[in-house]
């Protein structure tokens, strides 16, 4: 067991994970200036297009790259400087750090380590676009970007075809009119909404069946997006042969607790859970 006490003084460096607009500067906050402003170094996805970010707000402190292609060359270093004293503000090209994103190695790292993890609250394109989508906002399963192989991607559909929730993917330009085919094919005609260049001047939000944003997507997908789709229709309750009872007391034979086994079976066939409960309890039914 691990207890961390984020701001009391500690030894060591932090690890500050700090997100970055996904299109507007402005989406910068204060917070998140100021810890890029008083870090001792800066890890970021592509140096060259944070810098960028850092002379809008006159940053001057030094970055150091941080990627998915030199992750376990640079974890030790990262580590090493952390426990010598060093802060370090990790950070992607856009949006929350190991969020489709690289970072969730070297926070995986600093707390093996022993070492401080302090996120910072900002942009985040999923569920900025899932609240304007129009699309059950909670409970919602964010996904990210499918496998490009094929025959993984239509295992990682079908299993995903039957959640009830809202379900968040993040595609290109290049391959979103083929991912809304592919997502389709396994979870049928459902109402889905495309959100691309969010928080930019160009900022859209396409809405309707499946069938209808292939027939957008092939002709007009420009942009960034993140394609949300309607959940699975909850499947009817089957009501059982075996009497309640039974099914009750079976329940709580394999370690449920009364009242958890009499509102399982409840959901199972449909019933009201004061009728099952009755029935387990052999109580009669009052008008």
């Amino acid at each position: 067991m691990q207890n961390q006490h984020s701001f009391d003084q500690h030894d060591s460096g932090t690890l500050f994970l700090v997100p970055t607009p996904i299109g507007n500067l402005d989406d910068m906050t204060v917070r998140a200036v100021k810890t890029l402003q008083t870090v001792d170094l800066i890890a970021a996805e592509d140096t060259r297009n944070t810098q960028k970010l850092l002379n809008h707000f006159e940053i001057e402190t030094k970055q150091i790259s941080f990627h998915e292609h030199n992750t376990q060359q640079r974890i030790p270093e990262l580590i090493a400087k952390l426990q010598s004293g060093l802060s370090i503000a990790q950070v992607s090209d856009a949006g929350m750090p190991s969020i489709s994103d690289p970072g969730k190695e070297l926070v995986a790292a600093a707390i093996a380590a022993n070492l401080p993890v302090v996120p910072l609250p900002g942009a985040n394109a999923a569920t900025t676009a899932l609240i304007a989508s129009g699309l059950a906002p909670q409970p919602f399963m964010f996904y990210g970007f499918l496998p490009r192989k094929a025959s993984v991607q239509k295992a990682e559909l079908t299993k995903l075809a039957q959640q009830e929730q809202t379900v968040i993917f993040y595609e290109s330009p290049y391959r979103v009119a083929k991912t809304l085919t592919a997502i389709q094919a396994i979870f049928g005609d459902r109402q889905a909404v495309l959100a691309r260049e969010l928080t930019k001047l160009h900022e859209e939000f396409i809405r309707g069946s499946l069938s209808e944003l292939i027939d957008w997507a092939f002709e007009s997908a420009r942009g960034e997006f993140v394609i949300m789709v309607q959940g699975a229709d909850p499947v009817a309750p089957v009501a059982s042969d075996v009497p309640l009872v039974d099914q009750v007391q079976a329940l709580i034979d394999n370690g449920d607790k009364p009242n958890a086994a009499i509102k399982a079976v409840a959901k199972t066939n449909g019933l009201n859970r004061q009728a099952v409960y009755n029935a387990y309890h052999g109580l009669e039914e009052t008008e």
